[in-house]
């Protein structure tokens, strides 16, 4: 029995306690449940082989609220691991620990990514079981610089070691093979005439090649021992193999048995053991590279601020920087974190961020982005986020998180890679035994044994797919596009139906007065004051645009005794006594309000795609004052593109059906969701997925969040509320509508570069495997050696990476 302890949200009285209780309660395999309404703590004793605790989430959630763990989620960073199999090993010795809900490890990032209980388990014992499986767990914060350093110093020793067993693996190789090609050798190491100095100096030349690869060595047989082999279990115990036989067969001809000479083994190991050093080194070249988004992004923000203390500029590091604090920033400066003007005028780039590639004008009190430059004015500004608070600081951290992310394509390969190295080291010995038993000598036996062991690539496996992720993502954020996940990457590219919100998103959101009409004695400016009178304390869209109007014809605006908002109606407000009703003709409706010969006036205004909104005194109709909102030149583009690659589009507004379908003609859309009120919009994407469809929401307000969350995709556009962009699967940095074209483009480009690798990786290991196994020499085909069977291995990783690479060269649509 397993007894946990969930926070439940959304209870508001004791029957609440009772009523997820009993939600609780009847579950098969849960045998005490208690939930305490002061403290809003479930604790449930389950067993855990009948039900999991997302099954008792589930269950709250259907009783109406929420049940949340109190868990911490962590990355750590993961030294000693060298494939796919390390990653299983990190894995397994993390998810048994109790208190841990999560694990996942990313091998291209060497990052692992936990989700645990702290009132069940410390951080240290995570790191201590990381430990105890071999490798070396760090949690602190690695600035771009310590990173970079970290991994150029891998770098550099590889190819240290690659150089050291070259200078070694050469003369092995022309020593033990050159006499086959006729190269003569020397007589005091002729296999003919010294063969005791022939095995001696082989012997002698291996050893310091063994050395440099010792980590291969050190890492394998501990993998071993814990019986979780990895890709260094197979080479070690191939090229020790290799080694040991050359041992025997020196020892051999020591004692005078001459007829080993020809059957040495040395030039195979160190070749092997060279060949995987090179394939490490581009490797890990490869993986830098796939970094690099990640990197440039760090990049951006500067180093140092300066900042006026007490009347004085002091330069400090950006990390001194505090809240509060009053920077001073220069022309051609970059601004070191998120603020606000306070004094000064300038204009600013804030391309890096945005994509727009013309200046913004800063004035007192306008909001300043960290890392954005300073053009030509000089400013002081207030600091309002330091550190990884900065809008820099969030994008970096989604991009990392969508990084570290496993998509659901590969759960396949993590699944084959929990298994691959021991069904590879079974084959290898059922293939040396069976080919020992059929009567060949123990030197072919040897060589098909250390071909399959060598042959055998876990490591493509395990680089497919997070490589593709990793380039995939970093271009997304280079373009301005950040796609939160793996999860979210894969789904995009099976999109079928994009749902537009109106208004901010096709539009610009913001809407102008364009007619006003009049009944029953009433002036237009008269209807204009009292609406904007109203509308002041309203926050619509519409609203503002009523206010503005009045602003700029210099209409005083009246007392407001009375206002009530009706979300998705309008208006209502009292004025000098008055009762006034302002919205469209559903309030009018609800409220009995005849339209007279009003309603031909609205078709008609509808149908020039301006949205009328009728206005009643004392329950009496006294005319409409008609808003029209800007398209967004974008709109009509992405439209046409998102239909050239065979995608329906729909919007999804509160307008009446006409304005709807006048706006929908403009930019050619194919189906429209009018009369909409906000808490529908959610309601609305559910009835399209209802008919099969894959669903990519796209909007910018806080009304939109249901309805993002709701669909199989959110995209927020950059502009909007953060609600909006916490809800998103997708976040486009920008306004500009050609980003969701791009986005889906992009996951199309990356899952199919997935897909590629995949089939290399699984072809390969397919297709070599049998092939050192010995298959093609049954039909009289070669016998696959070692030495080839190690440089196959070293391509067969490099091959997935530089594949990967190359989406490096995608271009968003124009």
């Amino acid at each position: 029995m397993k007894t946990k302890s969930l926070r439940i949200e959304g209870m508001t009285c004791a029957s609440c306690a009772k009523a997820v209780e009993r939600a609780t309660r009847k579950l098969e395999g849960v045998a005490e449940t208690s939930v305490n309404y002061a403290t809003e703590k479930l604790n449930i004793s389950f067993d855990e082989t009948k039900i999991s605790v997302d099954d008792i989430q589930v269950a709250v959630e259907k009783a109406g609220y929420k049940a949340i763990t109190d868990s911490v989620n962590k990355a750590l960073k993961i030294d000693g691991m060298t494939c796919a199999s390390c990653v299983k090993a990190v894995e397994r010795a993390t998810r048994k620990l109790e208190g841990v809900e999560r694990a996942d490890v990313n091998y291209a990032t060497e990052t692992l990514s936990i989700s645990y209980e702290p009132s069940m388990i410390r951080l240290a014992e995570i790191k201590a079981a990381v430990e105890k499986a071999g490798y070396q767990a760090r949690d602190e914060e690695i600035t771009v610089d310590a990173d970079k350093e970290r991994k150029d110093q891998e770098m550099k020793l590889l190819w240290k070691k690659f150089i050291i067993s070259a200078l070694f693996t050469i003369p092995l190789f022309i020593i033990s093979m050159g006499h086959m090609v006729g190269l003569p050798l020397p007589g005091f190491i002729s296999p003919e005439i010294n063969p005791m100095g022939f095995a001696l100096i082989q012997l002698f030349l291996t050893i310091p090649v063994i050395i440099a690869g010792h980590k291969f060595y050190t890492v394998g047989f501990k993998a071993l021992v814990r019986k979780s082999p990895n890709m260094d279990s197979l080479i070690a115990i191939g090229t020790s193999a290799a080694f040991l036989y050359g041992v025997f067969a020196t020892v051999k001809i020591v004692g005078g048995d001459p007829s080993y000479a020809h059957d040495l083994y040395f030039e195979s190991a160190a070749v092997i053991i060279t060949l995987i050093t090179l394939g490490k080194y581009l490797e890990s070249v490869s993986r830098g590279k796939t970094s690099e988004a990640i990197k440039k992004l760090m990049g951006l923000a500067p180093k140092t601020a300066t900042i006026v203390r007490g009347g004085k500029e002091m330069e400090v590091t950006i990390e001194e920087v505090e809240v509060g604090d009053i920077i001073l920033v220069k022309p051609g400066e970059k601004m070191p974190v998120d603020g606000q003007v306070v004094g000064g005028t300038t204009s600013v780039d804030e391309s890096m961020l945005t994509g727009e590639s013309i200046p913004v004008e800063k004035n007192v009190g306008d909001k300043i982005i960290g890392a954005s430059i300073n053009k030509n004015g000089t400013i002081q500004y207030k600091a309002t986020k330091v550190g990884k608070d900065t809008a820099l600081a969030q994008i970096i951290k989604l991009v990392e998180d969508a990084q570290g992310s496993k998509a659901p394509i590969a759960k396949m390969a993590d699944i084959i890679s929990g298994y691959f190295v021991p069904i590879v080291i079974a084959l290898a010995v059922i293939a040396g035994i069976g080919w020992y038993a059929y009567g060949e000598t123990a030197i072919f036996a040897l060589t098909i044994f250390i071909s399959v062991l060598v042959i055998a690539c876990p490591c493509a496996l395990g680089l497919a797919t997070p490589t593709a992720i990793m380039v995939g993502t970093g271009k997304g954020a280079e373009y301005g596009v950040l796609i939160k996940s793996g999860d979210a990457l894969e789904t995009a590219h099976k999109v079928q139906t994009v749902v537009f919100d109106k208004t901010g998103t096709i539009t610009e959101g913001k809407p102008v007065v364009t007619d006003i009409v009049v009944i029953n004695g009433m002036t237009q400016e008269d209807l204009l004051q009292l609406a904007a009178s109203g509308e002041k304390g309203s926050e619509h869209p519409l609203g503002e645009a009523i206010v503005k109007d009045a602003e700029e014809k210099n209409l005083s605006l009246k007392k407001v005794d009375f206002f009530n908002a009706i979300p998705g109606h309008g208006i209502e407000v009292e004025i000098e006594g008055k009762n006034i009703l302002l919205g469209n003709r559903k309030l009018m409706v609800e409220r009995d309000i005849s339209l007279e010969n009003l309603e031909e006036t609205s078709h008609k205004l509808a149908e020039e795609g301006k949205t009328p909104m009728y206005i009643a005194i004392e329950n009496k109709i006294s005319g409409i004052i008609a808003v029209a909102d800007i398209m967004k030149e974008s709109s009509k583009r992405a439209i046409e593109k998102l239909h050239e690659m065979g995608i329906e589009v729909a919007m999804i507004t509160g307008d009446n059906k006409r304005t709807a379908e006048a706006i929908a003609k403009q930019v050619g859309i194919d189906r429209v969701l009018a009369e909409v009120l906000p808490e529908e919009k959610a309601n609305e994407v559910k009835k399209l997925q209802l008919e099969g469809k894959k669903v990519a929401m796209v909007g910018d307000g806080i009304n939109d969040a249901p309805a993002l969350a709701q669909a199989d995709i959110g995209i927020a556009i950059g502009s909007g509320t953060d609600v909006a962009m916490e809800s998103a699967d997708i976040v486009l940095m920008r306004s500009d509508l050609m980003d969701v074209p791009t986005a889906i483009q992009l996951s199309k480009k990356t899952i199919r570069n997935i897909k590629e690798n995949l089939f290399w990786a699984f072809g390969y290991n397919t297709l070599g495997i049998p092939i050192a196994m010995g298959v093609l020499y049954i039909f009289g085909g070669p016998l696959l050696n070692p030495m080839i069977a190690g440089a196959a291995m070293s391509f067969s990783s490099v091959s997935v990476l530089l594949n990967a690479l190359r989406l490096k060269r995608f271009k968003p649509i124009k």
